[in-house]
């Protein structure tokens, strides 16, 4: 179905519903490298206009890749409730707009039709929003999820700490990690990205942290993000598993270019479950993504970047996640030039997995090559504090040197948390307390009072 509309005396015409997304988009590199973006600001508001007319329905019979030939696609049909989609089923996308901001669409009713949203619903309706309205709408929707803590609660924020250290040496990660407890961070996990990934330096990595976080009694769980099959050998081998780590993409050619499937992820997901780790729930995946990724695998067929984004959602949606993490300025200026687009899609992003009730994080971040700075990253977190987001980065100094690029340090979660009035997750803020960390407000102890954790610690970290 083609789609037209007309601006003074020009008439735009759109070949599909592929086309008419893609021209919608706000401006960004990777969607004019890809060739599909629009070729002036008045294609874009022609576009805009054309999609907030088109009835939400119509996402369920044009689908933008086949049904046929992607199993990304047939998960979002087969799984799509029709219940839950009658209440917004008389919608045009630009209806579905205005009954998002409506102070009459509360919490409940965004839950209700959680089942019955595709991904290309959701990313439809956030072409036509601005930033403020992404965070308008994204704060009406927690998405609270559960291991040994509790994540996602209104008024909290949490921090994944991650000590990475660029030849994995057990020691600088284990003072990495000492320094974010002491800041106060790792309530949404603590994550390493190995430098290899060798079985035996992902278990030694595995038994350190478990060891610590059984030694000082941490309700908070670990992960080292590895591929998900080295995971499974790892659950094989009786190590000490708790969040079951994955990269995954919106199409299913992008997710093949990262070596799974969906049956794969869902032998990941019942391998973990088997491990029964958690205390207080049972979500137990961390998903990883990227508006980018699809693009760079040359699987996206001619869909925006944002779509092909939000499709990934979808399939973290399948697998009952504790935590999704949208990377958002990693994959580079080729996708996401600077500092505006890089805050455009972090925006996007919680907005659109909120929706889709998926638990959504961002790393808030930018390579050296792009043109953004640690003000741009600033913006972004206040923005996304703001918002709702369920959790951000909690890095050295905000310099991975591991991985070779900003993201956000321990200082800035408190800066947020202070500005905002944010807490952490209860379990793990009545810990920090307990330890001398915090006090009975959140706020940060002075080194001299933080003496249960600090004792005994350097030993710990030698012995490591």
């Amino acid at each position: 179905m083609s789609y037209t509309e007309t601006i003074g005396s020009r008439t735009y015409r759109f070949a599909d519903l592929k086309t008419l997304m893609a021209k919608a988009s706000p401006q960004r590199s990777g969607d004019q490298l890809a060739g599909v973006a629009a070729a002036s600001e008045e294609e874009r508001v022609a576009a805009k206009m054309a999609l907030a007319q088109v009835p939400l329905r119509t996402f369920l019979n044009e689908a933008l890749i086949p049904y046929e030939s992607d199993e990304v696609t047939r998960l979002v049909i087969d799984d799509h409730s029709p219940q839950a989609f009658a209440e917004i089923s008389h919608l045009t996308v630009g209806d579905f707009r205005n009954w998002l901001l409506s102070s009459t669409t509360d919490a409940d009713a965004l839950t209700r039709i959680t089942a019955g949203l595709t991904p290309e619903m959701v990313a439809a309706v956030s072409k036509l929003m601005r930033n403020q309205d992404l965070i308008a709408a994204a704060r009406k929707r927690p998405v609270i999820t559960r291991f040994r803590n509790t994540i996602g609660l209104p008024g909290h924020m949490s921090v994944r700490l991650q000590p990475n250290h660029p030849t994995d040496d057990v020691k600088g990660i284990a003072a990495s990690m000492l320094d974010g407890l002491m800041y106060g961070c790792g309530d949404a996990m603590i994550g390493i990205n190995p430098a290899s990934d060798n079985l035996a330096a992902i278990t030694k990595l595995l038994l350190m942290i478990d060891d610590f976080r059984q030694r000082y009694q941490v309700p908070t769980q670990s992960c080292v993000l590895t591929h998900v099959t080295n995971t499974i050998a790892a659950i094989e081998k009786g190590a000490p598993v708790d969040l079951v780590f994955q990269s995954i993409a919106g199409t299913e050619k992008a997710n093949a270019g990262f070596g799974i499937s969906l049956a794969l992820l869902q032998e990941a997901y019942e391998a973990g479950l088997s491990l029964k780790r958690g205390t207080v729930g049972n979500n137990l995946m961390y998903f990883e993504t990227g508006q980018g990724s699809a693009l760079s695998a040359d699987a996206h067929f001619g869909v925006d970047q944002q779509t092909c984004e939000v499709r990934a959602y979808a399939v973290a949606r399948k697998f009952n996640p504790f935590l999704v993490n949208t990377v958002v300025g990693f994959i580079g200026p080729e996708y996401l030039y600077d500092g505006k687009q890089i805050t455009r899609a972090g925006l996007e992003d919680h907005f659109c997995g909120k929706l889709l009730g998926v638990p959504m994080g961002c790393d808030i971040c930018y390579t050296n090559h792009a043109e953004a700075d640690q003000d741009d990253m600033d913006n972004l977190l206040t923005l996304l504090g703001v918002a709702g987001i369920n959790f951000i980065m909690g890095i050295p100094g905000a310099d991975d040197v591991m991985l070779n690029y900003q993201s956000t340090s321990f200082h800035d979660a408190l800066y947020v948390r202070d500005v905002l009035g944010l807490r952490r997750a209860p379990e793990f803020e009545e810990w920090l307390e307990s330890m001398q960390i915090t006090d009975a407000r959140g706020a940060l102890l002075s080194a001299s009072s933080q003496q249960p954790l600090l004792q005994g610690a350097n030993d710990w970290i030698g012995i490591a």
